[in-house]
């Protein structure tokens, strides 16, 4: 049995949720609920990142305090969360006690070896806000490709990063002017030193092959120190020792998946750093979105590396979400919340689609909203669960819910099964769009079967019913197999079959097991299809979110 923690990146604790962050947390979702189903012991834990200047600037302009908005945006995150049937084993925020305590013990150890350096610094200074600003608060033109209204940080078009003090025609986010520099002195923890360590991190198969190249650049361009400091005003833990300076968000929110990982552990007294120390034989995994790509393959083994913590197994990168061919856009209807999908279509669907489109590789996913529809509709309802409400049809009114005592196509059964190992490899390996089109070619094989006996016509002659009873009985234990295979990607429809058919909670030990001579439950609709109006309110509502 494999020991395994997962992580997904924390979501920022001033907005909602929406269809692009699902891309990942569906994604994480569904590999560990492939890994509980082969009994390993897997534990997924996030939380809600919930320090940083627009925490401050959203509360202000709510007129509520900092505290008031992180519970409230962490209450309906999880409820957003929690009705995607995404189960984490425990969900925090950073704005906690455990989370101050690592980030200080962190700090304190990368001090203590030296890794840690004060300098004075110019930054840019809002005189008409009367504070520093932060990198996102700073617009302006990319000092590398001369991609204009880029973030003061990194380019979205040519993937760099840089100082906000590089970027040309630099612009105020928050007044709309044009700011000053200002010195100011901060802490930085010393990159650079880690070079080694990371080049020789970077040969175990850490990353997928795109960020490993990607690294090597970053690598041979050679590695600046990073500012962990932030001044006054500020939402964060206030660093130890020094007067009027905060941790920089980025420094205690991957901190975060310690502290939430430790909260759990606390309450079940187990120590948190049989995962954390350094020679923990846990397997420590990452999913985050390749926008985060630096701060989780530089910053973060760094400062583990520089602390005295074990370091990530791997970290799995995704793409983007974009909707109809097109980047979510408010005034499109594309910049889709969960909430509002969620109140007019079943979670079920998306998690459906994204797993079509899902791969290991870093690609961009698109939401056509058409090949959704035909997805849904032809594909899962129509193939897959039309499989179980055909043949339950016969079994529930001919008889008397009662499978047969022996399979009558043996050979079909076995086709089924022998893709066992082929599916969970996918899974492992986060194919899962693979999964998807095996999985619809074996419902393909399994509906001619029945078109090809015709239980319809069959059961007109009294003679033919322990033939139609075992065909039927066939296409509901390959029904059940099927729902097994896709039971990471459909939990609820997956739990509510195994209730149809009073079988144990399918998992990758018992889905060959098949169901002779018992009796099930009267069949009801598992699913239903599509209702295109549905989606047109949903852009409708989009607009108007």
């Amino acid at each position: 049995m494999r020991k395994i923690l997962v992580t997904s990146a924390l979501p920022y604790a001033n907005g909602s949720i929406h269809l692009g962050h699902l891309v990942e947390y569906l994604q994480t979702d569904i590999w560990v609920r492939h890994q509980k189903m082969s009994n390993n012991d897997c534990t997924y834990v996030c939380a809600d990142d919930a320090h940083g200047t627009p925490i401050m600037l959203k509360a202000r302009e709510l007129n509520i305090t900092p505290e008031k908005l992180i519970e409230k945006s962490k209450k309906e995150h999880i409820e957003d969360f929690t009705d995607f049937h995404i189960e984490f084993d425990n969900y925090y925020t950073t704005h906690s006690e455990e989370n101050r305590m690592l980030s200080e013990l962190i700090y304190n150890n990368l001090k203590s070896n030296e890794a840690i350096e004060r300098r004075e610094i110019e930054q840019y200074y809002d005189e008409n806000e009367e504070m520093f600003l932060p990198d996102r608060y700073i617009k302006g033109t990319c000092p590398k490709c001369g991609e204009k209204d880029q973030y003061g940080d990194s380019c979205e078009k040519c993937g760099a990063t840089y100082s906000s003090t590089d970027v040309v025609d630099p612009i105020s986010v928050i007044s709309n002017s044009k700011p000053i520099k200002k010195k100011t002195e901060h802490l930085f923890f010393k990159l650079s030193d880690y070079e080694k360590f990371l080049n020789e991190w970077l040969t175990d198969n850490r990353v997928q092959k795109e960020i490993h190249n990607k690294m090597k650049e970053w690598l041979s361009d050679g590695l600046s120190s990073w500012d962990i400091t932030r001044d006054k005003p500020y939402f964060g833990f206030s660093i130890p020792g020094e007067k009027e300076k905060f941790f920089y968000v980025w420094l205690d929110a991957p901190v975060g998946y310690i502290a939430s990982f430790k909260n759990l552990c606390d309450k079940n007294s187990i120590d948190y750093l049989e995962a954390w120390k350094k020679d923990s034989e846990v397997e420590l995994y990452h999913f985050i979105g390749k926008d985060i790509a630096y701060f989780h393959v530089l910053f973060w083994p760094s400062m583990l590396e520089g602390a005295g913590f074990r370091t990530p197994t791997s970290v799995f990168c995704h793409g983007f979400l974009t909707i109809d061919g097109e980047k979510m856009s408010k005034s499109r209807g594309t910049f889709i919340k969960a909430r509002t999908y969620l109140n007019h279509l079943n979670p079920e669907y998306l998690r459906y689609y994204f797993a079509s489109r899902l791969t290991s590789k870093i690609e961009d996913i698109d939401l056509n909203f058409n090949d959704f529809v035909a997805r849904v509709n032809s594909d899962l309802v129509g193939k897959v669960i039309n499989i179980g409400s055909r043949c339950a049809r016969f079994i529930n009114k001919d008889f008397d819910n009662t499978l047969a005592s022996k399979s009558n196509n043996q050979s079909l059964i076995a086709h089924v099964l022998e893709k066992k190992n082929a599916i969970q490899t996918n899974y492992e390996n986060r194919d899962f769009s693979k999964n998807i089109r095996v999985i619809s070619s074996l419902a393909d094989d399994v509906n001619k079967y029945i078109d090809e006996e015709k239980p319809w016509i069959k059961i007109k002659d009294e003679e033919n019913n322990e033939i139609v009873q075992e065909v039927c009985s066939d296409g509901i234990n390959m029904f059940k197999v099927l729902i097994g295979y896709l039971k990471p990607v459909l939990p609820k429809i997956a739990e509510n079959v195994e209730k149809l058919l009073r079988c144990s909670p399918i998992d990758w030990y018992n889905i060959d097991q098949l169901i002779l001579k018992e009796k099930i439950e009267t069949f009801k609709p598992l699913i239903t299809r599509v209702d295109e109006k549905s989606i047109e309110i949903i852009k409708t509502e989009a607009k108007e979110d």
